[in-house]
C-alpha cells in the first residue's frame, strides 16, 4: 500500500493550510526514527514504501550525504546513529509545539542571500501568516539602518517570519520589542545566559552583541499588509570567527558557554515563544508585552547617547513607552520621544 502524509494545520485566523506530501528519503526517515535504535531492514522499507530496494539504497546514500549517519550492514539493513544540527523543514517541526508558526510552509536554504528578502518575496506573492524561511548561510544578511549582519555556514539562526498583524501602521514598532522579549526569554529558558535587551531589538550577553531583530513592513492604505520578522543570532562561533571589528562587540553561545550548542532545539523555543508572545499582544495589547521587555533591560536611567534621524542626542533614559518609543530627557530637561535610533551607553 503506497504511502501518503499529509498534514493539515489549523492557523491563527482558522484557515486551512496543507503541508506538502513528504518526499521518499524524508518517508525513509521517519521509519528509521520510529525504530528507535533498532536495525530496520531493507526489504521492510522498500515493502512499506512500496519502491525497490535500489531505491531505498539510494536514497540512504543521499541522507547520507546530507550529514544523516546512517550505517549500513547485510542481512541487518539500516541504522540511524545521529542526526545533524540541520534546520531543514522535517527536522524543525518534529516536537514544534505551535499552532501557525512554523506548521505552514518552511523554506530552507543551505545558502542564500538574505532571509528577509526572501521571506518579502513570498509575502508579496500572498504566503499566509506563519511562513518560515530559515538558512544555513547569508551572502546579503541584513541588519538595522541598512548593515550587514557576519552569518558564516551553519553558525547561527538566520530566520525570517511572515505574519499578518490587523494593526495600524503606528503600532509596527511595537514588534521589533515584542520579538526580542520572545527571543531573550526563548534563550535564556534554553541556555540560561543571562540575556539582556538594548532598545530596541539587540540581544546581548555581557554587554556583547548575541543577536539582532529587524523587522519590515508593507502597508496597504492605513493598514498593515504584512511584516517580515527577521532574527540573526550567533551560536556555533568561536571568538576568532568573528571578523576583526565585531570580536570586541559581539559574541556567541559558544563562546558564552564554552560549548558547542545544537541549534534545532533553540530555533523551536524561539518560534514557540514568539507565537506565545503575539498571541498575548492580540488577545491584552502591548501592556505586558511592555512589561516582559523591560524585565529584560537595565536602560532606564542610564545616559545615553543616540544617533537617530539624522541627529545625535545625549541624555537620561526615562521610559519605555506603550508605543515602543524610547523616552530620554535630553540636558535642557525636555523628554524627546524617539522610535528608532542606535544607543551607545555613557
Amino acid at each position: 500500500m503506497s504511502v501518503s502524509v499529509r498534514q493539515i494545520v489549523i492557523s491563527r485566523i482558522g484557515k486551512l493550510k496543507k503541508i506538502p506530501v513528504l518526499k521518499t528519503a524524508e518517508l525513509i526517515l521517519n521509519h528509521l526514527k520510529l525504530a528507535q535504535g533498532k536495525w530496520i531492514s531493507g526489504e521492510a522499507l522498500s515493502c512499506q514504501l512500496q519502491v525497490s530496494r535500489t531505491a531505498v539504497w539510494k536514497h540512504i546514500c543521499a541522507l547520507k550525504a546530507e550529514g544523516y549517519q546512517i550505517d549500513s550492514a547485510t542481512r541487518k539493513g539500516y541504522l540511524l546513529r545521529e542526526i545533524p544540527d540541520l534546520l531543514r523543514a522535517q527536522e524543525l517541526r518534529e516536537g514544534l509545539k505551535t499552532v501557525c508558526i512554523g506548521q505552514g510552509e518552511i523554506r530552507y536554504f543551505e545558502r542564500t542571500d538574505s532571509t528577509n528578502l526572501q521571506a518579502k518575496a513570498m509575502a508579496a506573492d500572498g504566503a499566509p501568516e506563519g511562513t518560515l524561511v530559515i538558512a544555513e548561510e547569508q551572502t546579503r544578511g541584513r541588519g538595522r539602518r541598512g548593515r550587514s549582519w557576519f552569518s558564516p555556514p551553519g553558525a547561527g539562526i538566520y530566520l525570517s517570519l511572515i505574519i499578518r498583524p490587523d494593526i495600524l501602521p503606528q503600532e509596527a514598532p511595537r514588534f521589533a520589542l515584542l520579538t526580542a522579549a520572545a527571543v531573550a526569554e526563548a534563550v535564556r529558558e534554553i541556555t540560561l545566559l543571562k540575556t539582556r535587551i538594548k532598545w530596541p531589538n539587540d540581544i546581548l550577553v555581557g554587554g556583547r552583541k548575541l543577536g539582532g531583530i529587524l523587522t519590515e513592513v508593507s502597508m496597504e492604505m492605513d493598514k498593515v499588509e504584512y511584516m517580515i520578522v527577521g532574527l540573526g543570532l550567533n551560536v556555533n562561533l568561536a571568538r576568532e570567527d568573528f571578523p576583526p571589528d565585531l570580536q570586541e562587540i559581539g559574541t556567541s553561545i559558544q563562546v558564552e558557554m564554552s560549548r558547542h550548542m545544537r541549534r534545532l532545539p533553540l530555533v523551536r523555543r524561539i518560534l514557540e515563544r514568539f507565537e506565545e508572545t503575539y498571541r498575548e499582544y492580540q488577545r491584552h495589547g502591548f501592556a505586558p508585552i511592555r512589561k516582559r521587555w523591560q524585565a529584560f533591560t537595565d536602560m532606564i536611567g542610564r545616559t545615553v547617547e543616540v544617533d537617530t534621524m539624522g541627529r545625535r542626542l545625549t541624555g537620561e533614559v526615562l521610559d519605555f513607552d506603550e508605543d515602543g518609543y524610547l523616552v530620554v530627557r535630553e540636558h535642557n530637561g525636555v523628554p524627546v520621544r524617539l522610535f528608532s535610533g542606535d544607543v551607545s551607553f555613557i
